[in-house]
C-alpha cells in the first residue's frame, strides 16, 4: 500500500516555479531518499506532504487524505525532524519529550524514546545546557515520541559525530523495520545509501532520476578496472568486469571500481541544470 502518491505536484512562488510536475510514490515501511542541491524543491515538496504548504496544482495523497484538508487526527500520524527545533531551553530533556508525547492520542513511552536517542545521560539537562549534537538528538525524539506512521527527517544528522550517526542509523532501521515509513532528506549522501531502499534526485522542481541508491542514474551499469602489468599501467571501464579479469595475465595493483552515488547524484544535477 503506497503511504505517498503525488501526481504532476506544482508549486509557484510569484513567477518562479519552485515545484514542477513531481511524481512520487512512496510504500508503507520504506525509507525513502529525497535528493538535490539547494533550491530544488525539495522543502517546498516535502512541506506540501505534510501539510504545511498549498499546493498550486496536481494530486497528492498520504496516508490516504489529502494533506491540504486533512485534520487532527490525520497529523497525529506524521513525526516531524525540521533542521533546526528544540525550543524552551529552561525545560529538562525529560520534561520536553514527555510534554510533547501527550499531545499525541497514542505515544511511544518517553523514557524508551529518549534512551534509543542516544539521551538517557542528558534526560535531567536543560536543553540550554547541550551541545548542537545533543540537540540535535532531541529533535529526533521528538519526531518519534508520538509513535508516527509516517516520519519526516530533514538533515536529522547534522552535527551528530561519526558514533552517533551510526547509532541513529540502527534506530532508523529498527522503525523501519516495524512499519513505520520514512522520508528522508540528506546532504550525506553516505546516509542515503546507508538507510534508504529508493530515492528521487530533484534539480529544478523536477524528478531527473529515481531508482535504488545501487542502480539510480545508470549507476549499477559501468565499472572501472584498473590494473599495471609488464606493459604498464590500464584502466578499462566495462559493464561487464568478470569478463575484463579474465583476460588478464598476473596483473599486479589490481583494482574493480564502481562509481560512487556521490558521483552519480553529482553527474545528474550538473546535465539538469
Amino acid at each position: 500500500m503506497a503511504v505517498i502518491e503525488v501526481s504532476e505536484l506544482r508549486k509557484a512562488y510569484g513567477g518562479h516555479t519552485a515545484v514542477d510536475g513531481v511524481d512520487l510514490r512512496v510504500e508503507r515501511g520504506e525509507v525513502f531518499g529525497l535528493l538535490g542541491p539547494n533550491g530544488a524543491g525539495k522543502t517546498t515538496t516535502v512541506e506540501i506532504l505534510e501539510g504545511h504548504r498549498r499546493r498550486d496544482g496536481g494530486e497528492v495523497r498520504v496516508l490516504g487524505e489529502d494533506p491540504g484538508t486533512a485534520g487532527r487526527r490525520w497529523r497525529a500520524q506524521l513525526g516531524i525532524v525540521l533542521q533546526s527545533g528544540s525550543d524552551a531551553p529552561e525545560l529538562t530533556v525529560r520534561e520536553i519529550v514527555r510534554h510533547v508525547a501527550g499531545y499525541y492520542p497514542d505515544p511511544r513511552d518517553p523514557d524508551a524514546v529518549i534512551a534509543q536517542c542516544g539521551l538517557d545521560e542528558k534526560a535531567g539537562a536543560k536543553l540550554r545546557t547541550l551541545s548542537g549534537g545533543q540537540r540535535r538528538r532531541v529533535d529526533v525524539a521528538l519526531g518519534i515520541v508520538g509513535n508516527p506512521q509516517l516520519l519526516f527527517l530533514d538533515e536529522p544528522t547534522t552535527g551528530f559525530d561519526p558514533e552517533a550517526r551510526r547509532s541513529f542509523w540502527t534506530l532508523i532501521r529498527g522503525l523501519a523495520d516495524d512499519g513505520t515509513t520514512i522520508v528522508l532528506t540528506s546532504h550525506y549522501l553516505d546516509e542515503v545509501e546507508a538507510l534508504a531502499g529508493r530515492l528521487a534526485v530533484l534539480v529544478g522542481g523536477r524528478v531527473v532520476a529515481e531508482g535504488t541508491p545501487r542502480d539510480v542514474g545508470g549507476r549499477n551499469g559501468e565499472s572501472t578496472v584498473s590494473w599495471r602489468d609488464a606493459n604498464g599501467e590500464h584502466r578499462v571501464a566495462t559493464s561487464t568486469p568478470n569478463d575484463v579479469l579474465a583476460t588478464l595475465d598476473h596483473p599486479t595493483d589490481l583494482r574493480v571500481e564502481r562509481r560512487s552515488l556521490e558521483d552519480v547524484y553529482l553527474d545528474l544535477i550538473g546535465e539538469a541544470r
